[in-house]
């Protein structure tokens, strides 16, 4: 109110006169009040103490309007249930008023019941609808209070109580205003951050593109998991087959981390003896074992500040994965044969191709390891699950062939493209790598690459064997007359099949005999058997 209506009611006699100021104070508090439960708790201590009442409650109508709360705890009343007096009130528009012996016996509602409990029976209950006073008039909520009936009377006819319900009703409807308006605002900023972020992640993951490939529903998971992954500090846990690229994830994760700065420490779990694999890890001080001429930093202490990747968790003995889980736990360790403990602080990404849950049943990993590793677990699709990306894979590992051997590109054929995406690829990208590597060193200066230049059968020559022809619909007559010794061709046959896999694998002969779905020992067997060079 302006100071110029303030003098026009003054002058017409609308307000009060006196030598005081009585009640100022007490306004100035509701209107001092911060929030609508700040204003509630308020008004209520307010007309207890100026009153003598024996019980006041201030209940508010919540967004629906189908219920009404209470201030510091959960009791609700349904505004459709009668049992309790501030439905008859809100539904009729108007004040309610009876005794406390007759509520008691005739509304039984369990929080109402409760609120009343400790009344004496003598009182009388009172149950005021509250309602904004402006153009809007929307409900707020209701007042119930409770003392002599000559005390409630005389409430009803006191200007002073009708001055101070229409403040309390009139501050209450502008801070629910205001604090709707700051709700709507908050979530509007918070859209609008989720979009940012949800671009900056999209921004993101279009860079991961270039070092994880793939177009696939897949690929685009896990992109998206890795970008999420990097922005916590939880331990992260990839499995997946063998070959599906952990060790790139693992990098991947901890350059878009926010220790992308720090160093990225990387091991293989199963390429480490047991005996060497602790000092490795944990480092060792001077003489605490023969050959320790001095003292050496462990890689736990070289990835402080930036990231551990250990590679083929699955194969770490059970003695150092107890001292694994304290350094998760604790960020502290001990390096053999130190007196003094030290600390570091790491971000551990593991990965295992075994299904560690069934070296747990086995007693071969300890559970409470797992869990801690795989706070954020990750499961990389193998190769036959994305059979989309294997053109793109194609081209980019006969790109970076021809980079690192000086040569010209090479293009691959639609036929050998075809016959790569019909393969199984056990061994997964590794394998497929593997594999171009292999045709453009088979492949002229200025070819491209053709089915001929892939190891293994080609698909010409597997639908001939399918068909026992010769491509043209007749029997291979000429091959089949070469053939003297079927013991001897069959052996020649298999030598080169099996020296083709060696190739393809690198002389790695346990992704060779998986590829031929044969056990190693068998394949060590044959090799030995044909003489041949598994390197």
């Amino acid at each position: 109110m302006t100071a110029k209506a303030i003098d026009m009611r003054w002058r017409g006699g609308d307000l009060p006169t006196g030598p005081g100021l009585d009640g100022m104070a007490r306004a100035l508090a509701l209107v001092e009040s911060a929030s609508p439960a700040e204003l509630r708790e308020c008004a209520g201590g307010i007309l207890q103490a100026s009153h003598g009442l024996a019980w006041v409650s201030c209940l508010y109508l919540d967004g629906s309007g189908r219920w009404l709360g209470s201030d510091g705890d959960d009791i609700r009343f349904d505004c459709d249930d009668f049992r309790h007096p501030y439905a008859h009130a809100i539904r009729q528009g108007k004040p309610l008023r009876l005794g406390l012996a007759e509520a008691r016996s005739r509304l039984d509602h369990p929080a109402f019941q409760a609120q009343v409990a400790a009344l004496s029976g003598d009182v009388h209950l009172e149950v005021r609808p509250l309602r904004a006073r402006d153009g809007e008039r929307e409900w707020l909520g209701a007042m119930g209070v409770a003392g002599k009936a000559a005390v409630l009377e005389g409430l009803g006819e006191d200007p002073e109580f009708a001055a101070f319900e229409s403040l309390l009703c009139r501050l209450w409807a502008g801070l629910s205003r205001h604090q709707g308006d700051r709700h709507r605002e908050a979530r509007l900023r918070q859209s609008l951050a989720q979009l940012n972020d949800g671009a900056r992640r999209q921004a993101l993951a279009q860079r991961l593109a270039e070092d994880l490939l793939g177009t696939s529903p897949a690929m685009q998971t896990l992109r998206s998991q890795v970008i999420r992954a990097a922005e916590t500090g939880l331990a992260v846990l990839l499995q997946g087959e063998t070959g599906t690229g952990k060790d790139r994830v693992a990098r991947a994760i901890h350059q878009f981390s926010a220790r992308a700065e720090g160093p990225f420490m990387a091991i293989n779990c199963a390429a480490i003896p047991e005996s060497l694999l602790e000092s490795e890890l944990f480092g060792h001080a001077k003489g605490a074992f023969s050959g320790a001429d001095q003292a050496r930093e462990g890689l736990i202490s070289q990835a402080d500040g930036g990231t551990l990747f250990l590679d083929e968790i699955g194969d770490m003995p059970l003695p150092l994965q107890a001292k694994l889980l304290r350094v998760l736990e604790s960020g502290r360790y001990r390096p053999l044969g130190a007196s003094e403990e030290r600390q570091a602080d790491l971000r551990l990404v593991a990965a295992t191709h075994q299904p560690l849950q069934e070296r747990i049943r086995d007693q071969r990993f300890r559970a409470d390891l797992y869990y801690r590793l795989g706070q954020f677990p990750l499961s990389l699709p193998p190769l036959r699950e994305r059979r989309e990306d294997i053109a793109q894979l194609a081209e980019a590992f006969a790109v970076d062939f021809c980079s690192r051997e000086g040569r010209d590109e090479l293009g691959i054929t639609p036929a050998a493209l075809r016959q790569l995406r019909e393969r199984d690829y056990p061994g997964n990208v590794r394998e497929l790598k593997n594999l171009i590597d292999y045709a453009c060193a088979m492949t002229r200066p200025g070819d491209d690459i053709e089915p001929m230049a892939l190891p293994g059968l080609t698909e010409a020559e597997d639908s001939d064997r399918q068909e026992g022809t010769d491509g043209s619909g007749g029997q291979s007559a000429e091959s089949a007359s070469q053939v003297h010794d079927l013991r001897s061709a069959l052996r020649d046959y298999e030598a080169e099949l099996i020296r083709q896999r060696l190739l393809l694998f690198g002389g790695n002969r346990a992704l060779a005999a998986e590829s031929l779905g044969v056990p190693k020992r068998t394949l060590a067997h044959k090799c030995r058997q044909l003489e041949l060079d598994a390197k």
